[in-house]
């Protein structure tokens, strides 16, 4: 039975975003080579928000804003990924203008907000937490600042407008970056 790259691609996603990928090294078929088979199998960001069931609306934001291949690229990016929840808990109507063509460049800066430049995993951003006295500033790729901080055992992101998002699932490792899941979406100052 041969199975399509695409439906192949669509489940190794739907399996990656809910953090049950897990590969192991005594596998046959991974014997040799399995660091590499393990990176190939894994989706990109684009592909693993498609695949979770709860990133309908952030996918069809990233394709509204025309941000497709810059979150498909090679290079290494993280993201804070709002629920379809998170999205609905805005105003009414938010969504909806956002989408609209003539509000690209806002959509794309709310984006934006919501990525950072390289791969950083939940450890190293805990670290860099405690190693900050308990709150850490980044700077995103839209040039905005957010502050990542605790909440018990909670990573809790608050955005420029004094907002707060937990971190609901930590590490969705994709090809080209990670992915945290959060319950709210971010505004910029």
């Amino acid at each position: 039975m041969h199975i399509s790259k695409k439906l192949k691609a669509a489940a190794l996603a739907s399996i990656a975003a809910t953090g049950a990928f897990a590969l192991s090294a005594g596998t046959p078929a991974l014997a040799d080579h399995h660091g590499m088979q393990a990176e190939k199998a894994q989706p990109n960001i684009v592909e693993a928000a498609q695949g979770t069931g709860v990133h309908t609306t952030l996918v069809a934001a990233v394709q509204a804003a025309g941000l497709v291949d810059t979150l498909t690229s090679p290079g290494h990016f993280t993201v804070f990924a709002p629920t379809d929840d998170a999205f609905a808990a805005l105003p009414d109507g938010t969504v909806d203008t956002l989408l609209m063509p003539e509000n690209r460049d806002q959509l794309t800066n709310i984006l934006t907000y919501h990525v950072v430049e390289g791969r950083i995993p939940a450890a190293q951003l805990t670290q860099a937490i405690r190693q900050a006295g308990g709150t850490y500033e980044f700077e995103t790729v839209a040039g905005e600042t957010l502050s990542a901080s605790f909440s018990g055992d909670n990573i809790v992101i608050t955005d420029a407008a004094g907002g707060t998002s937990t971190v609901t699932m930590a590490d969705v490792k994709t090809t080209n970056g990670v992915i945290h899941v959060t319950n709210g979406v971010f505004l910029p100052g």
